[in-house]
């Protein structure tokens, strides 16, 4: 039925409420505010975007941002283990004469429109819809979802996309005057504690403290490496 909390009810023109509403510097356009949706697991986020299917929002545009982990469709890279970050980085410098071929196909799903009329993704969507399609375009998900995030009304993330300045800043996350929703909000402690938290091995220390040791018996700076070998050591 007819909504009853606003103007548009009864046929009258709303009321201008300037706190609702920003003026582009550079014109007269209005700048919408954007969603961001942050959930502690990916899981989460694919029981979020079946809930979002059953609403009159589900063709809104939006975007999931994930890890190569759940993304990265690379035949080599995705079966690397714990190294993808880094092979991925590798590929998209160039090094060693070779490149991925599916991130230049990034383009085929970042038109967001196109991909929608195409393949028929005319409602809300999971990381898994868009890598299966990214699979049958040959066309890197990771970064097709990060190009989305452009014109996105609603981007879902896990929480660590939001609370870590680094992967904010890696994945060009502005939140001034954005819209920011955490579900299940009393399990940000745990993850901004992890977010500045860091896991390293004995095997690791014992690792470092050679090399530390060979730094400061050569004379290589010793001034910087004997109080890390110190640390080292105590930790030990």
């Amino acid at each position: 039925g007819p909504c009853t909390e606003c103007s548009c009810s009864s046929g009258k023109e709303p009321r201008k409420d300037p706190s609702h509403t920003k003026k582009k510097e550079n014109g007269d356009g209005l700048s919408v505010p954007k969603i961001f949706f942050g959930t502690r697991t990916h899981k989460q986020i694919a029981q979020i975007s079946r809930e979002l299917k059953r609403t009159a929002y589900s063709s809104v545009p939006m975007t999931i941002l994930s890890s190569r982990d759940y993304t990265c469709i690379h035949p080599v890279v995705s079966n690397s283990g714990s190294n993808r970050n880094e092979m991925c980085v590798e590929l998209l410098e160039g090094k060693n004469g070779k490149s991925c071929a599916y991130y230049h196909g990034v383009h085929k799903l970042s038109e967001h429109h196109i991909l929608q009329a195409a393949h028929g993704l005319y409602q809300a969507w999971d990381i898994e819809d868009l890598v299966r399609l990214g699979r049958k375009l040959r066309a890197c998900a990771y970064f097709a979802a990060r190009e989305l995030m452009v014109g996105a009304d609603i981007v879902f993330c896990p929480y660590n996309y939001l609370l870590d300045p680094r992967i904010r800043e890696s994945m060009d996350i502005n939140l001034k005057g954005q819209v920011v929703i955490l579900d299940e909000a009393h399990n940000i402690e745990d993850c901004a504690r992890e977010s500045v938290s860091f896991e390293v091995t004995e095997r690791q220390l014992r690792a470092a403290r050679d090399e530390l040791d060979f730094m400061v018996s050569n004379n290589i700076r010793q001034k910087d490496h004997g109080p890390l070998r110190a640390v080292c050591c105590s930790l030990i």
